[in-house]
């Protein structure tokens, strides 16, 4: 089982890792510093939420552990643990579009509107992680 027990944590290589699907109860870590912004993570087994400077950037349903978190301009990647398949909300630009893969899958190009959201399930399994890159065209 993949999880981050410290809730956050700041990896070698810059990314960070934040949560734990595990937990029965609500558990969360505010001002967290990280590259000059504060995180902010609430994770439990039905939610994980993390946000950067009091914005929003990443939610699944239910509750998940990621790993080697890295944002830049042009995008994020990731990769994802949990217990059952989890639908992921990322907080991205206005109005722009992004290729997606998931895992070995292109799920093809899609369009943020204007809260610079973007939705995509993750079929995840016990013990096994996907890999996830969005990236601005």
């Amino acid at each position: 089982m993949a999880i981050v027990k410290e809730l956050l944590k700041n990896e070698a290589d810059g990314s960070i890792s934040f949560g734990d699907y595990s937990l029965d109860k609500k558990a969360k870590l505010e001002d967290f510093k990280h590259k000059g912004d504060l995180l902010k993570v609430k994770t439990f087994k039905e939610i994980t939420k993390l946000e950067k400077n009091g914005m929003f950037v990443y939610e699944s349903v239910p509750g998940t552990s990621v790993f080697d978190f890295n944002e830049t301009d042009s995008g994020m990647s990731f990769k994802v643990y949990g217990e059952e398949d989890a639908q992921i909300t990322l907080g991205l630009m206005d109005d722009t579009e992004y290729d997606v893969t998931v895992g070995d899958d292109k799920a093809g190009t899609m369009k943020t509107g204007l809260g610079g959201k973007l939705s995509l399930n993750a079929p995840l399994s016990k013990d096994e992680g996907i890999e996830i890159t969005i990236k601005r065209i």
